[in-house]
């Protein structure tokens, strides 16, 4: 059983109603509980519980730091290829999207590292746009080779894989993947993936247990906020990191509350995501699942942001590009989505420590 079959079980439930049916002090019960199950996190997510934030705050916190202290790891992306063969509505990187496609050379990555490594981080994540032609196996190979050189921790982003290709890369020094499912409300996938293999719905859902069974070190997942009702898909994806954390005791799970930002297409959301049911679903996430690293990524703005650090997030990319090149090359590419938070790594660090916090370049050794 996958978690596919989870997620039929899930979406027949009335969801709905039961978030409408939920009172102040059902709110205030979960908050004294210390193990939530899936009708607490409903519960969280509930438009009564959007009345107690303070609450939520105050337990999120608390929560945060028993299990990592006052830390925030901090990484960068690292964008190589923005080819792509899916037609997304919501992607810069979409095949539609007319611009200048580029793939970086082994020369060009090892100048990007250079640059991302001389500002201190030593986690990387790797993206690209979806193409098996543009991000074979054996570039991804070469590129891992390269950031060896620099960095501690290297995840990838890329266009899901089977199983042995994702141990391929894990025996040449990757330790993370990130899939994001963007939209899990199945009915309406297909209308923002409308050409190309994102189409298809559960293969890139059972992707991250994929990675779980090639022995990554961690999984990262998430929806993009906007393309469906909030509420629901924060619940499955809060539901989906909770079945890899249950049968995949020995990975870190993590989530990831991506919303979506201006991009080179016209895409308007489909359902408006404020800030306030930003905050609410972090804390949430946060209390359902207290062992999972959240990521907080330059798509939000830095007042945002620093109000966020001490409500749950434990993982924030800082001085980030989301164009190919973007740290050395001289030449202007197109960012798969608009960054909010410019601020250099060294301004992500002064934030921190005037908060308390300590920020983490390196927690992973390369064997």
């Amino acid at each position: 059983m996958s978690f596919y079959h989870v997620y039929q079980e899930l979406k027949g439930l009335d969801l709905e109603g039961f978030l409408d049916s939920v009172t102040n002090k059902d709110v205030l019960r979960v908050l004294h509980k210390d193990v939530l199950n899936k009708e607490d996190f409903l519960k969280l997510l509930s438009p009564a519980a959007g009345e107690n934030l303070e609450d939520l705050a105050q337990k999120a916190h608390r929560v945060t730091a028993q299990y990592f202290g006052k830390t925030i790891q901090l990484f960068d992306p690292i964008y190589i290829s923005d080819y792509c063969v899916n037609h997304c509505t919501y992607c810069s990187f979409s095949v539609t999207n007319q611009f200048k496609r580029q793939q970086l050379t082994m020369e060009e990555i090892e100048r990007e590292a250079k640059k991302i490594a001389g500002t201190g981080i030593k986690h990387v994540l790797i993206l690209t746009g979806e193409s098996r032609r543009h991000s074979s196996m054996s570039y991804m190979k070469d590129t891992v080779a390269v950031l060896r050189k620099y960095f501690e921790s290297i995840s990838i982003e890329i266009n899901p894989l089977e199983t042995e290709e994702y141990k391929e890369l894990k025996e040449v020094g990757v330790d993370g993947v990130t899939v994001y499912q963007e939209v899990y409300n199945e009915d309406i996938y297909q209308d923002f993936h409308v050409k190309g293999p994102k189409r298809y719905y559960r293969y890139r859902l059972d992707t991250p247990e994929r990675g779980c069974v090639a022995g990554f070190r961690s999984v990262n997942i998430g929806a993009l906020l906007g393309l469906d009702n909030w509420r629901k898909e924060v619940f499955f994806t809060g539901m989906h990191a909770d079945y890899l954390q249950t049968k995949y005791i020995g990975t870190e799970i993590g989530v990831s509350l991506p919303r979506i930002r201006p991009n080179l297409g016209s895409f308007s959301p489909r359902s408006k995501v404020n800030d306030k049911s930003f905050v609410q679903s972090l804390m949430a996430l946060r209390l359902f699942l207290p062992r999972s690293a959240i990521t907080l990524s330059t798509r939000e703005s830095p007042d945002l942001r620093d109000h966020l650090i001490p409500l749950g997030v434990t993982r924030m990319s800082a001085g980030a590009s989301t164009e190919v090149g973007g740290y050395s090359l001289e030449v202007e590419g197109t960012n798969q989505f608009e960054i909010s938070d410019k601020r250099s790594v060294k301004d992500i660090c002064k934030a921190l420590y005037e908060k308390d916090y300590q920020p983490v370049f390196k927690d992973w050794n390369q064997l």
